[in-house]
C-alpha cells in the first residue's frame, strides 16, 4: 500500500474533484451512475488522505512546487462536493464536512498567497492556469451551499470568486497566450481555463434565488467561449505523454457542463428557453464523462505500470 501511496501524485485530486462533480452532472440521468462516480471520488479521497497521514514529508515536499500547491485546493473543493453525497445519510455530518472543506480551502488559499504570490520572487512565468483553483475554486462552496442550507455564505463567496476570476483571467491569458514558454508537464493545466467562469455561473445559479439575467448571460457567454477554446486545444494536449496535470481536463469540463445545464433549466423555467441549449448540454455531458473516464484510465495505467518513471509536474 505504501508503494502505491508513494507513487500517487497529488494532482490526482483534480480527477477526484472531477468525478465528484460528474456524479452531480449526470444525476438527472442515472442515480446509480451518480453513486458510482461519487464512490470513485471517495476512494481517491481516502487514498490521498492516507498519503497525507502516512507520508507527510513527501506531501510537504511536493507542495513546495507552485503548480502542485495551486492544484491541491481541489482536495478541499472535493470535500464540499462530497458533502452533497453524505447529506442523505447524515445531514449534520454533511454540514460539518462541508464547513471543514471551506475552512481548509481558505487556509490553503492564504498559504498559497503568502508563499507564491506575496514574495520577492514573483514572476509572470511562475503563473499558471492552476492559479484559478485557490481563488475562484472556492466557488465550489456557492455551488453546494444549497445542499447544506448555507446559501447566504454561498452568495458572499460567489462575489469573491467572481472578482478574483476577472483579475486572474487577464493575468493567466497573458501568461498562456503572450508569454507562453510553459514547461511541457504544465501544458495540460490549460484545460483549467474553462472552469472559473462556469463554476461562478453554477454557484450563482445555486446560491441566488433572484438572478440578474444580464449577469447570467454574461457568465454563460464567457464560460462557453473559454470552454470551446479549451476543447479546440485538446488535440495538442493528447499528443503529449501522460502527466498528472491531465486532471486539468476533468473537473473544468464537468463544471462547464453543469453550469450550462443549470442555466438551461433556469431559462426554461423563466419562459426564455434557448432552443439549442438542451442539445449543447447533452454534448457537454458526454464530453465530460468521456474525459473523466479517459483520464482515470491513464492514471491507473501510470500507477500500476512497472517500468515507468513517475513524471513530475514542472515548476
Amino acid at each position: 500500500m505504501k508503494d502505491l501511496l508513494k507513487k500517487l501524485p497529488l494532482p490526482i485530486t483534480g480527477l477526484m474533484l472531477g468525478f465528484a462533480a460528474l456524479g452531480n452532472l449526470i444525476q438527472s440521468h442515472s442515480q446509480s451512475l451518480r453513486s458510482l462516480f461519487g464512490l470513485t471520488s471517495g476512494i481517491i479521497f481516502v487514498l490521498v488522505l492516507l498519503k497525507i497521514i502516512l507520508l507527510p514529508k513527501g506531501v510537504k515536499e511536493a507542495l513546495q512546487n507552485p503548480v502542485i500547491a495551486s492544484v491541491f485546493p481541489t482536495f478541499s473543493m472535493t470535500m464540499m462536493l462530497l458533502a452533497t453525497y453524505i447529506k442523505p445519510f447524515s445531514g449534520g455530518f454533511a454540514s460539518l464536512f462541508w464547513f471543514a472543506g471551506l475552512i481548509l480551502h481558505i487556509v490553503l488559499m492564504i498559504s498559497f498567497t503568502l508563499k507564491f504570490v506575496l514574495n520577492n520572487n514573483y514572476s509572470i512565468k511562475k503563473v499558471f492556469p492552476s492559479w484559478f483553483i485557490p481563488y475562484v475554486g472556492i466557488a465550489a462552496a456557492s455551488v453546494t451551499s444549497g445542499a447544506v442550507g448555507m446559501q447566504s455564505i454561498g452568495r458572499i463567496i460567489f462575489w469573491f470568486a467572481l472578482a478574483t476570476f476577472v483579475v486572474l483571467l487577464v493575468i493567466v491569458l497573458k501568461r498562456v497566450l503572450v508569454v507562453k514558454e510553459m514547461p511541457e508537464p504544465t501544458i495540460p493545466t490549460i484545460g483549467i481555463i474553462s472552469a472559473p467562469a462556469s463554476i461562478c455561473l453554477a454557484g450563482y445559479m445555486n446560491s441566488f434565488e433572484v438572478k440578474n439575467i444580464i449577469l447570467v448571460y454574461a457568465l454563460l457567454i464567457v464560460a462557453q467561449v473559454l470552454y470551446w477554446g479549451v476543447i479546440l486545444y485538446l488535440p495538442k494536449i493528447l499528443k503529449l505523454k501522460f502527466y498528472p496535470s491531465y486532471s486539468g481536463y476533468t473537473f473544468p469540463l464537468v463544471i462547464s457542463g453543469l453550469g450550462l445545464k443549470l442555466t438551461n433549466g433556469f431559462l426554461t423555467k423563466a419562459g426564455s428557453p434557448i432552443s439549442f441549449l438542451p442539445t449543447l448540454v447533452t454534448i457537454e455531458e458526454v464530453i465530460a464523462v468521456v474525459a473523466c473516464i479517459y483520464v482515470l484510465i491513464r492514471f491507473l495505467g501510470f500507477l500500476f505500470a512497472t517500468e515507468k518513471v513517475q513524471p513530475q509536474t514542472g515548476k
